[in-house]
């Protein structure tokens, strides 16, 4: 049989980490972050970072790995993890894979796209465009090229329709096209997975803005001035485009007073939580192996061991 690895997905404020951190304590496992946010140094308080003591109270990787200058990539990730696993499991451990990076899961689960790697040139292009037109002309453009792509995202989704363009551009194929030719290698483990999801949107909108808040309060608008200070930074960069990094920036260049700030920054942590959730539906319905669960339930950790309890016992009931 192939070794176990637990997974743990969830939106962003579900619960994650302290559900983590109370396996921990009751199996011997060790955390590799499924976080794209979490790569990134110096980034501590608008990502989230656990902390020093919950980083020592179990082993942690996949944290503070590059520059906030830098990019890291699902496929990047998939190659980490996966050595990662190898090495845990030797150790006699259990890997557990827990973050919010949906695309990251799937990457490891389902192997890679045969998607073209990004084009400097073209992406500069892209934003001398979208710095022109607004990014609602260029998702306009994508409609015309690739109906289907442009009809799932927003048309403020400056990453998403970036990267759109960028593969439709350099393929000259829809984006379906290009995700259909992938390269299937399933990972030489067991895969558990669990599943957190709020059974009230409404309450879990609610722990997004206090830990927002909580995030101000604790100096997230000092951590981006000091980011923009140490390193040569812009609104175009992956790790800037990061949820409450970007309105700050925005803050900080007089763009937002601080009541449009807190409203903007709260507004895309909820947006991407409903991102979230729906890749956790689609993974629902082609994966039949996963577990979901209550993330709003008051034994919520206790739960989560015991779910991974019978995973790695081979009952899921």
């Amino acid at each position: 049989m192939l070794p176990p690895a637990l997974l743990l997905l969830g939106p962003t404020a579900s619960g994650k980490t302290a559900s983590a951190l109370a396996l921990a304590r009751v199996l011997p496992i060790e955390i590799i972050s499924v976080d794209s946010a979490l790569v990134y140094r110096d980034m501590d308080i608008g990502t989230a970072k656990p902390t020093a003591e919950e980083q020592a109270a179990c082993p942690h990787h996949l944290i503070d790995l590059i520059t906030p200058e830098e990019s890291y990539s699902a496929a990047s990730f998939r190659i980490d993890a996966l050595q990662l696993m190898d090495e845990i499991t030797a150790r006699g451990r259990i890997p557990l894979l827990a973050g919010g990076t949906m695309l990251y899961f799937k990457a490891l689960r389902d192997g890679l796209s045969d998607l073209p790697t990004a084009d400097a040139g073209l992406r500069q292009q892209i934003d001398d465009d979208a710095a022109r037109l607004g990014w609602p002309a260029l998702h306009a453009e994508l409609a015309h090229l690739d109906p289907d792509a442009a009809a799932r995202l927003e048309p403020g989704d400056a990453q998403r329709i970036q990267r759109a363009l960028e593969i439709v551009r350099l393929t000259g194929r829809p984006l379906a096209h290009s995700y259909a030719r992938r390269a299937m290698a399933p990972p030489p483990f067991r895969l558990l997975p669990m599943a957190l999801a709020p059974s009230d949107r409404a309450v879990l909108h609610a722990r997004i803005e206090q830990r927002f808040d909580q995030m101000l309060a604790a100096g997230l608008i000092d951590e981006v001035r000091s980011l923009r200070a140490r390193y040569t930074l812009d609104l175009t960069m992956p790790s800037m485009r990061c949820v409450g990094y970007r309105q700050a920036w925005e803050y900080l260049d007089g763009v937002d007073d601080y009541d449009t700030m807190r409203f903007k920054g709260i507004a895309a942590t909820r947006q991407l939580a409903k991102r979230q959730l729906t890749w956790q539906r689609q993974f629902r319905e082609t994966w039949p192996e996963l577990v979901e669960l209550d993330c709003l339930r008051s034994d919520l950790p206790d739960a989560v061991a015991t779910t991974a309890r019978r995973l790695l016992a081979g009952d899921a009931s």
